[in-house]
């Protein structure tokens, strides 16, 4: 062996386990991977690295699985600071009651500022190296995530009412114009408009949402087809159901993410597939709040991109990706009424991969290989819970939690290490949260 076949990196992984998720349905046991810079150089054999690479660091994970880096595709992040503070409700009563009542006495730059780190740390221990987020105060959120080094599409809301983020439609859009423009590019924001949902958004402002989508290349992400009740009042007032009004608006394609879509017709799934857009699935808000079931399986066999999402830990109640990926598997069986439905493999796709297409960078995130962004996790199996160990895959998604996940890193920077967080002082966090607690608990005390 000569000096010049030796190649300098940075970073070396020597896995027990790895599943690539592209080549689909595969587990590579003894691989490595190598990291220089933000990117991966190789995923190679362990014997093979040793003859070609030479690191500044190794990372020895002889128990562990390593994957990419999951993508949680839907969530209001800050609203981890309301988990737990309006349970065993239905949505429109939850919304109407307690949540948007609470938003409006609370939420706030600093409010948006601590629950966003709050969600930040429960998903980078979890799992988590991307989410997108649906939120007030934006910018707030963006800054945030952009100072721990998290990925983020954060979406700006659109509803027809004030906020506390702004007095209505016109000052949303131009907020969330300032947000493109100040994120457009940037390698860990990407900055996305989010109108609420068909009933609290009207026809104007959808179409320019639309508008500004076309002319600036930012995805759309929208509640849609949440509940029975939003599709029987759409029919009945406009005499169409809300993913018809849609297609009609022309908000419907590869650019546009649909969350929830619990309550689809044959037509709404033609709809859907066709325009070439999203779908993100959060079972587990769907199953608490009573909003229904997604079809998961049926919407795959159609063509259509299906990602996942844990929605926010108000109505969820946390952020835990494993664990919502193994709540749609065994859902998406019931509802199809077959027991091959959505495999753990599809489900670890659908966490990797499909979100990584439904925000348009399959092409450097969502799979393990030569060239993408270095955005990585390793999940320890040694654990008694999970042994023992026969398949990999289906461990991470039937036996698995997600605090199992010991290591990740984003960008090739690590960011969990040995179950640690690196850039967030969580033991300031929790003093921040619980002085939110004592607010939010006792509002007259303020």
């Amino acid at each position: 062996m000569t000096a010049d076949t030796i190649i300098a990196a940075d970073i070396r992984i020597n896995a027990r386990w790895l599943i690539p998720i592209e080549p689909k349905g595969i587990v590579l046991d003894r691989q490595t991977v190598i990291i220089t810079g933000s990117r991966i150089t190789a995923v190679v054999s362990q014997a093979e690295a040793d003859a070609k690479y030479r690191t500044r660091e190794t990372v020895d994970l002889p128990q562990h699985v390593v994957m990419p880096g999951l993508i949680n595709l839907h969530g209001h992040a800050a609203m981890s600071l309301f988990r737990g503070m309006a349970d065993d409700l239905p949505l429109m009563t939850w919304l109407n009651e307690h949540i948007w009542p609470a938003e409006g006495n609370f939420v706030s730059e600093q409010f948006i500022a601590d629950g966003t780190q709050l969600a930040m740390a429960e998903m980078l221990r979890t799992g988590t190296t991307t989410f997108s987020d649906m939120y007030f105060f934006p910018e707030v959120a963006a800054q945030a995530a952009h100072d721990v080094g998290m990925r983020a599409q954060i979406a700006f809301p659109l509803l027809d009412f004030p906020t506390a983020w702004g007095s209505g439609p016109d000052e949303y859009l131009n907020k969330g114009q300032e947000l493109i423009s100040a994120w457009q590019g940037n390698e860990f924001i990407s900055p996305a408009i989010g109108p609420h949902a068909p009933y609290t958004v009207s026809d104007g402002p959808l179409e320019r949402a639309i508008h500004l989508s076309t002319e600036t290349g930012a995805p759309v992400q929208i509640h849609l087809h949440e509940t029975a009740f939003e599709v029987a009042e759409a029919t009945e007032k406009l005499g169409q159901r809300p993913v018809a009004r849609m297609q009609s608006l022309g908000l419907l394609g590869p650019n546009t993410q649909c969350v929830h879509m619990t309550q689809m017709n044959e037509a709404d799934i033609e709809a859907i597939a066709a325009s070439g857009a999203h779908i993100v699935h959060c079972p587990e808000s769907n199953l608490k709040l009573a909003s229904g079931l997604c079809p998961v399986q049926k919407l795959a066999d159609a063509g259509i991109n299906v990602a996942i999402g844990t929605d926010g830990a108000a109505s969820n109640n946390n952020l835990d990706l494993f664990g919502e990926l193994q709540t749609a598997a065994m859902l998406a069986k019931v509802v199809a009424n077959d027991a091959a439905a959505l495999s753990a493999h599809d489900a670890l796709t659908m966490a990797t991969l499909n979100g990584a297409k439904a925000i348009g960078r399959d092409h450097e995130l969502g799979s393990l290989a030569e060239g993408k962004l270095a955005d990585i996790i390793a999940v320890d199996l040694s654990d008694p819970f999970i042994q023992p160990v026969y398949d990999p895959a289906s461990h991470l998604v039937y036996s698995n939690h997600g605090r199992a996940v010991s290591h990740s890193w984003i960008h090739g920077v690590p960011q969990l290490q040995d179950g640690r967080l690196t850039r967030i002082d969580v033991p300031d966090l929790m003093l921040r949260v619980d002085g939110w607690r004592e607010r939010i608990r006792h509002p007259r005390n303020q």
